[in-house]
């Protein structure tokens, strides 16, 4: 098997958090598996996610990345990316949202057309997605009443125009609010399972 360059994105405020758990999962798994391992703990990193005035004011020229490299050199390098975060009032936390809005950005993950129609995906070398999300709500309420608003807006909206060819692995873990050790172990299992198709 050859090594995937793996960049793992967690972005939940608390460290002993489920989600910070299966981050820490993640990033083990995919070493022991043999690949290259970046971890980014975006609330560890301090990162800001307030799209700049000067981010803003460049997005039609050459983009500012003066404050991003890092960042955007991450996610040049990686092949697979694993995210890990929690679903608050049904969509990504502000923090991964602004990880987005910052780092995904033109010339970077996308180019503008000439006449600002379609945009073209730079991505190309992004195969893999895997996003894992924790929700205090149950199922049938993202499902069947809201129809997975974070999984359309990534699949469709983000990945469907930056990196259309990344296969996307969708895990969401409902009720989330209280867990005992069995099914904790349980959800373990089903990221172990899904990181190990990478």
């Amino acid at each position: 098997m050859t090594p995937t360059r793996c960049l793992v994105v967690v972005a939940h405020p608390l460290a002993d958090s489920l989600c910070g758990q299966l981050g820490r999962d993640a990033q083990a798994a995919l070493a022991r598996a043999g690949h290259e391992v970046r971890l980014l703990d975006l609330h560890a990193a301090g990162f800001a996610p307030a799209l700049t005035a000067a981010e803003r004011s460049s997005y039609y020229a050459a983009f500012d990345r003066s404050e991003l490299a890092a960042e955007i050199d991450d996610l040049r390098w990686a092949e697979a990316l694993v995210l890990v975060f929690p679903t608050w009032w049904f969509g990504m936390p502000a923090l991964l949202k602004g990880w987005f809005d910052r780092v995904w950005a033109p010339g970077v993950a996308y180019d503008h057309a000439s006449d600002l129609g379609r945009i073209r995906p730079r991505l190309g070398s992004l195969r893999h997605v895997v996003a894992i999300t924790t929700l205090g709500s149950p199922w049938w309420i993202d499902r069947l009443v809201l129809r997975q608003p974070v999984k359309r807006i990534l699949k469709t909206a983000i990945l469907g125009t930056c990196a259309p060819q990344a296969k996307l692995t969708f895990l969401s873990f409902y009720g989330c609010e209280q867990l005992d050790a069995a099914t904790v172990t349980r959800i373990q299992a089903r990221v172990a399972n899904a990181l190990a198709a990478i």
